[in-house]
């Protein structure tokens, strides 16, 4: 699968692991004791969102890529 949705990673000191959120689609979140590993387990988790969004006839956002912040 390819992800176009903007990823934002950081380290979180209070899980001990790489924390990984899908901004664009709410609530979509990931971990992993590795960054790699935590894009592959926010790939799986991106899949099953949109997945879930279909079976409950959601609209799946369009990527929009890079977000801009305040």
């Amino acid at each position: 699968m390819s992800i176009r949705y903007e990823l934002i990673i950081y380290w979180s000191d209070e899980d001990g692991s790489f924390v990984v959120e899908v901004p664009e689609l709410p609530g979509c979140m990931a971990d992993g004791e590795t960054y790699e590993q935590a894009v592959a387990n926010a790939q799986c988790v991106i899949g099953e969102w949109i997945e879930t969004a279909r079976a409950l006839g959601r609209p799946i956002p369009e990527p929009k890529g890079r977000l801009m912040y305040a």
